[in-house]
């Protein structure tokens, strides 16, 4: 019995340690756009530049409104990369 138990606590662990890893791996888009929005407002950036953070943070923006955080956090964080922050 007490085989049985440890088989199923590790297979519970087995499941759910990715499965919470997946949720935390991401910030909630909102919080990025706010370091973006201050990143941005600190920089000197080219106009070139200058757009291409504002098309990053207008797909970004499209995603978190869509609840997709992940994919809003990689444009948002694409667009930091232009800043170079």
């Amino acid at each position: 019995m007490k085989r049985f138990a440890l088989a199923v606590a590790l297979a519970t662990l087995a499941v759910c340690g990715p499965v919470s890893a997946v949720f935390a791996a991401t910030a909630p888009c909102e919080e990025t756009l706010k370091a973006l929005r201050a990143a941005e407002a600190t920089a000197k950036l080219s106009d070139a530049d200058k757009n291409k953070v504002s098309e990053l943070e207008t797909k970004g923006i499209e995603r978190c409104n869509a609840d997709d955080d992940k994919r809003a956090d990689d444009f948002f964080a694409q667009a930091m990369k232009v800043m170079g922050k």
